[in-house]
C-alpha cells in the first residue's frame, strides 16, 4: 500500500467513514462509559503486550493471519451496546505498532474494519437477546447468540479484508475472497469462546477483576502459539540458507530444489499424506542435494565428461547431505530421502543398491519428483521436454528405476494442477555436467545428479 490507488483511497475512506458512524452513540441510549474505557484499555494493553519481543512478535495473531487479540474486543460485543463495541476497538488498532508503510492509513484502516466488524458482532448478538443471556446467564442458550455474533465479526472481516485485497493489493477479483472466510473463522471463534466467558463472569458477583483471569491461559497459548511459529520460522530459514548455499555452488541447476519440493508435495497429497508428513517431505526434496556442498566445485561445473573416478566423487553426494543434517531433528523422514533418492527399485542404484521396498517412501517420492524436474527443466545445452514426454518416460522406466505408485501420483496430480517449470540457468552461463532424463543414457563420463 505504499503507493495507494484511487480505488482503495476510495474504499478506505468509505470503510472509515461507516465506521465513525457505527461508532457514534444512537440517540438516547445510555452508554456504559466506565466499562467501555475499562474494555478499551484493556484492549489496547493487550495489543502492545502481544507484540512483546519476550513474548514474540506477533504472539497473538490468530492463524487465519487476523493480526490481534479478539478475547477482549469479543467480551466488549457481548456486554456493551453495538456503538460502544464498537470504540472498544478504536484505541487499540490506532496505537498498534505498524511496520509497514503508509502506517497512519493502516492504523486508519484497522481501526476501522474492527469498528465495524465489532458494531455488527453486537447488534446481532442484542437482536438475538445475547445480552439478558449473559446478564442470567442463561446456558447452553447464551452460546446461539454469541455464535452468531462471532459468525457476523467474521463475516464483516472477511469481507473487508477481500475487498481491501481487491483494491489496494490488486488481486483479481474472483480470487480476493477465497480461503479468507475459513482461515479466520476458527480462531475467532476461539478467541469468542473466551470472550464469553470474560462477559459472564463480569457480569457476575465476581465482577470485572474474576473476567481478567480468563486472559491468563488466552496469554499461555498466545505464548505457545508464539513459539511454535518461531521455531518454525527457524526451520524454514536453516532449509533457505543451507539452499541458497547449493544453488551458489551449483548455480547451473538454481531454482531445482525448489520445484522438486513443490513436485513432491503433489505427489505426497495425491497419496493422501498427513499435512506433517507432506511438509516433511517438502523439505526433503529442497534439501536433496544438499550434499553437493561436500562435492568439489570444479566437477559440479565442470563442462564435458566426468571419469570414473570423478562420476564416484559426485556419487557421494547422498551420504554428504545425510550427515549434514543427520543432526537436524526436525527433518525426520526427509534425512532418509536425502540419503536415498538415488537408488533404483531394480537395485542398480547408490548409494547401497537397495531394492524396491528397502527404499524409504519418502525417497522413492523425491526420485520421481527430482527426474521430472530434470527432464522439464530447460538446461543452457538443451531445451526442456515437454511435461508429456517426461511423464511418458516415467512411466516406461517404472518398476525398474521408479516405483509404479509414486509415478502414478504425479501424473493425477499433473493431471489435476499442471505444471509450469521455469528455466533454470541463464542463457550465457557455462554448463556443468549434464543431469540426463532416467532411462536416457548419459553420455560416457557424465555425472548422476
Amino acid at each position: 500500500m505504499r503507493s495507494i490507488a484511487p480505488w482503495a483511497r476510495a474504499y478506505i475512506l468509505c470503510v472509515a467513514l461507516a465506521g465513525a458512524a457505527c461508532a457514534v452513540p444512537a440517540p438516547g441510549a445510555h452508554t456504559p462509559w466506565a466499562a467501555l474505557a475499562l474494555l478499551a484499555a484493556l484492549y489496547a494493553g493487550c495489543e502492545q503486550i502481544t507484540r512483546c519481543r519476550a513474548i514474540g512478535r506477533r504472539a497473538g495473531a490468530p492463524a487465519g493471519g487476523l493480526g490481534t487479540f479478539f478475547p477482549v474486543l469479543l467480551a466488549a460485543v457481548f456486554l456493551l451496546p453495538p456503538a460502544a463495541a464498537a470504540l472498544v476497538a478504536v484505541p487499540g488498532a490506532l496505537l498498534a505498532r505498524v511496520e509497514r508503510r503508509p502506517r497512519w492509513v493502516r492504523r486508519l484502516w484497522r481501526a476501522s474494519q474492527l469498528a465495524l466488524a465489532a458494531w455488527a458482532a453486537a447488534w446481532t448478538h442484542g437482536a438475538l437477546g445475547g445480552r439478558d443471556a449473559v446478564a442470567a446467564p442463561d446456558f447452553p442458550y447464551a452460546l446461539v447468540p454469541a455464535g452468531a455474533a462471532v459468525l457476523a465479526f467474521s463475516v464483516v472481516l472477511t469481507a473487508l479484508d477481500g475487498g481491501i485485497l481487491a483494491t489496494a493489493e490488486r488481486v483479481p477479483v474472483r480470487s480476493a475472497w477465497r480461503g479468507l472466510f475459513l482461515r479466520s473463522f476458527a480462531p475467532v471463534a476461539v478467541h469468542g469462546l473466551a470472550g464469553l466467558m470474560m462477559a459472564v463472569l463480569w457480569r457476575s458477583p465476581y465482577g470485572p477483576l474474576a473476567a481478567l483471569l480468563v486472559l491468563l491461559p488466552m496469554g499461555v497459548s498466545c505464548w505457545v502459539f508464539a513459539q511454535y511459529h518461531r521455531e518454525r520460522a527457524a526451520h524454514q530459514a536453516t532449509i533457505r540458507a543451507l539452499v541458497q548455499a547449493v544453488d551458489i555452488k551449483d548455480r547451473y541447476t538454481r531454482g531445482h530444489s525448489e520445484r522438486v519440493g513443490r513436485a513432491s508435495v503433489m505427489i505426497a497429497r495425491e497419496l493422501g499424506m498427513a499435512d506433517e508428513r507432506v511438509e516433511s517431505l517438502r523439505f526433503a526434496g529442497i534439501l536433496h542435494d544438499v550434499g553437493k556442498l561436500g562435492v568439489p566445485t570444479r566437477l559440479l561445473r565442470k563442462d564435458g565428461p566426468l571419469t570414473p573416478e570423478e562420476r564416484r566423487v559426485i556419487e557421494l553426494h547422498p551420504e554428504y547431505g545425510h550427515e549434514m543434517v543427520r543432526g537436524i531433528g526436525f527433518l525426520g523422514e526427509a534425512r532418509a530421502a536425502i540419503l536415498h533418492h538415488h537408488e533404483r527399485i531394480d537395485g542398480s542404484g547408490y548409494p547401497y543398491g537397495l531394492v524396491g521396498r528397502q527404499i524409504p517412501e519418502f525417497a522413492r517420492v523425491v526420485a520421481v519428483a527430482d527426474a521430472f524436474d530434470a527432464m522439464t527443466s530447460t538446461r543452457s545445452y538443451r531445451r526442456g521436454r515437454p511435461v508429456a514426454a517426461a511423464v511418458a518416460e516415467l512411466s516406461r522406466c517404472a518398476g525398474a528405476q521408479f516405483d509404479p505408485v509414486m509415478v502414478a501420483a504425479l501424473r493425477r496430480a499433473l493431471d489435476r494442477h499442471g505444471w509450469h517449470p521455469a528455466v533454470t540457468s541463464d542463457t550465457g552461463e557455462v554448463p556443468g555436467p549434464r543431469e540426463e532424463a532416467p532411462g536416457v543414457p548419459a553420455a560416457p563420463g557424465t555425472a548422476p545428479r
